[in-house]
């Protein structure tokens, strides 16, 4: 018994990748054509005689198929027999496409089995992803109906963005209200000091005993000059001291304010036509942290298909990228796909933490 097999980790859903396994038309695209067996339903003929490690085309049948997950084929080359298995298996980030051949009736030889296997792998990392790609976005433009082409993908999660706007404006109104009580209650405690200064008239001088009423008619202004002095003494004067004493509790010194968030980007893992970009987020902070904003600025071109972890929109370039508290001294992580239009996927030119740099980029 001889066996080659590869694998592969697919950003796609089981349920695309067993489109691309089962579809006689898209698995010519990225493995060979094939066709029906005249006079045997049950039967494909791939053309694979042109491949490297194939000697002739392979008859195949199904003996086993659980959608989306298994899909057993016993093969025939020209005598040889071999059993096929593809198995697909969910994973975080998509699915994972493992495919087996087995020999159960005769052995490819030496010069045989290496490009054979070669020709596996190539299939499944680069032709196989590229159809996928494809075919997510023929998926997509099939799903605007009657409403005609856009100049962008339709957003998904973007309405949580409202929601968590409106909260905030309502948490900053409720704050607003708190401060504008705060200095109403302010005002009225330093209103009666003001007022009983204001009420209360310059008391008049008394006339001395000794002085004359000839000597009060002839030096008047001396008199006036007087009062200011006497004013100065009377109990406004000694009220203005008080208000001084009161503003001192306002003097002590406000709490540091928290660290801000951290924010490392990371390419998790690259592919022809995109790639999966990963972002941590740590809080540093003695408390949990809520409300923390993340933009990626992606290179011309490029969109996001899938995200776990976070809620997003994106607008043109820019994706903006919202989620769940981050713990007190811990972590919380993100992912999102990302299309590209180039063979070569470009990675993101910016990233921003609530307007602090990423590290990584």
């Amino acid at each position: 018994m001889i066996e080659i097999g590869a694998q592969v980790d697919l950003s796609h859903p089981p349920d695309r990748v067993w489109l691309a396994l089962t579809d006689r038309q898209l698995l010519g695209r990225w493995f060979a054509d094939a066709e029906t067996v005249e006079g045997v339903p049950d039967r494909l003929l791939l053309h694979t005689a042109g491949l490297p490690g194939f000697e002739a085309n392979v008859e195949v049948e199904v003996t086993e198929r659980r959608e989306p997950e298994l899909l057993v084929l016993a093969c025939d080359e020209a005598g040889r027999l071999s059993e096929l298995t593809c198995a697909v298996t969910a994973t975080k980030q998509g699915c994972r496409l493992e495919m087996r051949e087995v020999t159960t009736h005769g052995a490819w030889s030496a010069e045989q089995h290496e490009p054979r296997e070669q020709q596996l792998r190539q299939a499944l990392t680069v032709r196989l992803p590229a159809i996928l790609d494809w075919l997510a976005f023929q998926q997509v433009d099939l799903r605007r109906g009657d409403g005609g082409m856009t100049a962008e993908l339709p957003l998904v999660g973007a309405s949580s963005g409202p929601a968590r706007a409106r909260r905030r404006g309502r948490q900053v109104a409720a704050a607003l209200v708190g401060v504008v009580a705060v200095g109403g209650v302010a005002a009225w405690v330093a209103l009666p000091a003001g007022s009983e200064q204001r009420a209360a008239p310059p008391s008049a001088p008394s006339p001395s005993p000794s002085a004359t009423p000839v000597e009060v008619a002839a030096t008047p202004r001396p008199t006036t000059s007087v009062r200011p002095s006497r004013t100065a003494g009377s109990p406004t004067a000694r009220a203005s001291r008080s208000p001084s004493a009161k503003p001192s509790p306002t003097l002590t010194s406000a709490p540091p304010p928290p660290p801000p968030l951290t924010a490392s980007y990371d390419t998790d893992s690259s592919r022809l036509f995109g790639y999966t970009g990963e972002v941590v987020l740590g809080n540093p902070a003695a408390t949990a942290v809520d409300g923390w904003v993340v933009v990626v600025s992606l290179a011309d071109g490029s969109t996001v298909d899938d995200v776990d972890g976070a809620d997003w929109r994106q607008n043109g370039r820019s994706v903006t990228f919202t989620g769940a508290a981050v713990p007190a001294g811990g972590s919380q992580t993100f992912r999102f796909d990302v299309r590209d239009n180039r063979p070569k996927a470009r990675e993101p030119e910016t990233c921003t933490v609530d307007g602090n740099p990423c590290a990584g980029l």
